[in-house]
C-alpha cells in the first residue's frame, strides 16, 4: 500500500517537499505518494476535510496557512499550541492532529549542518507571522543571550513576546527601532522574498562573524541574503537545510521512523 501525503500552500509550485519525502521513504525500502496542492486561504477548510475523507495519511502546510490551520485541527500538540501555528498534520481517528516541526528543523540545521551555536548569542528574528511563531520556543530553549523579535509595526511582536517571555529573554520592537543594535544571528522569517523584496532595515545590524539565515530557500531567499552580504554578514544560509530537517520530523510523526537527512540535503544541493 502506498500512503498519500501532500503539502498545501499558495504559492506552491516551488516546493521541494514532493522530492524530499520519496527520498526518505526509499531509505526504508518503501514508497510514498507526495504532491503539492495550490490552496487559497478561503479553500483551506474545504481541502483539509476533503483530503481527510480521501484517506490521506498526512499533510504539510506552508505559506499562508500555518496560523489559519490551527483552528481547523481536531487536536494540536503542545508545541503547536504554544506556537499558534501548524505545519504538519497527522491523521487521527476522526480528524487532523496539528503539529509544528519548523522550530526543531531550524535548530537542527543550525547546530548539525551549519555548526552554529545559539547559546549566549544575540539573535534577531524578522517577522511575526506563522513562520516566526514556530521557531521561537526552540530558539529560546537553546539559551541565547537575547532574542529580538522585529516587525513592521510593534503590535504583533509585542503580542508574541508576551506569549513566549516565560521561556527566555525576548524583546519586541519595530524594524526602525533596531537602529544601533547588532546581532550574531539574523533570521528572516518574513515572506518578503517571495515578492523579490527585503524588509526595510537600518544598516549595521551584523556583528563581526554574524550569520544571515533566511527561512525561505531558492529564489525567495536571494533578496535577503544578497542584502545581508552588502551589509557585512560573515556568512549566509538559506532554509533548505531547515526544510529537510523539519520534513524528517514530519516523516517520523507519520511513519514512526526518522530518515537520514544528510544524503537528501546533499542531493538537493547538487540539483540546485
Amino acid at each position: 500500500m502506498i500512503n498519500h501525503y501532500a503539502v498545501l500552500g499558495q504559492p506552491i509550485a516551488h516546493s521541494l517537499s514532493p522530492r524530499i519525502h520519496p527520498l526518505f521513504a526509499a531509505q526504508f525500502g518503501t514508497r510514498v505518494h507526495y504532491e503539492a496542492i495550490e490552496v487559497s486561504v478561503d479553500e483551506l477548510d474545504e481541502h483539509l476535510a476533503g483530503l481527510y475523507a480521501q484517506g490521506y495519511a498526512g499533510l504539510n502546510l506552508t505559506l499562508p496557512h500555518k496560523a489559519a490551520a490551527v483552528g481547523l485541527c481536531e487536536t494540536r500538540s503542545a508545541r503547536a499550541e504554544r506556537a499558534g501555528a501548524v505545519n504538519t498534520l497527522v491523521r487521527g481517528k476522526t480528524g487532523w492532529c496539528g503539529d509544528n516541526t519548523d522550530g526543531i528543523g531550524l535548530v537542527r540545521d543550525l547546530r548539525q549542518n551549519l555548526a552554529v551555536a545559539i547559546a549566549g548569542k544575540r539573535l534577531l528574528v524578522l517577522g511575526s507571522g506563522g513562520a516566526a511563531r514556530g521557531i521561537l520556543e526552540p530558539l529560546l530553549a537553546e539559551g541565547p543571550a537575547e532574542l529580538v523579535l522585529s516587525g513592521r509595526n510593534p503590535w504583533r511582536p509585542e503580542e508574541l513576546a508576551a506569549t513566549f517571555k516565560a521561556l527566555g529573554p525576548i524583546r519586541p520592537c519595530t524594524h526602525y527601532a533596531l537602529k544601533g543594535d547588532s546581532f550574531d544571528l539574523i533570521l528572516n522569517a518574513t515572506a518578503a522574498g517571495h515578492e523579490g523584496e527585503v524588509p526595510r532595515l537600518p544598516p549595521g545590524l551584523f556583528a563581526p562573524g554574524a550569520l544571515a539565515y533566511d527561512l525561505n530557500y531558492g529564489k525567495a531567499a536571494e533578496p535577503f541574503l544578497q542584502w545581508a552580504r552588502t551589509q557585512g554578514a560573515a556568512s549566509c544560509a538559506d532554509g533548505l537545510g531547515m526544510l529537510v530537517e523539519q520534513a524528517a520530523e514530519a516523516f517520523l510523526l507519520w511513519r514512526g521512523v526518522r530518515p537520514q537527512t544528510a544524503p537528501v540535503l546533499a542531493e538537493l544541493r547538487r540539483a540546485a
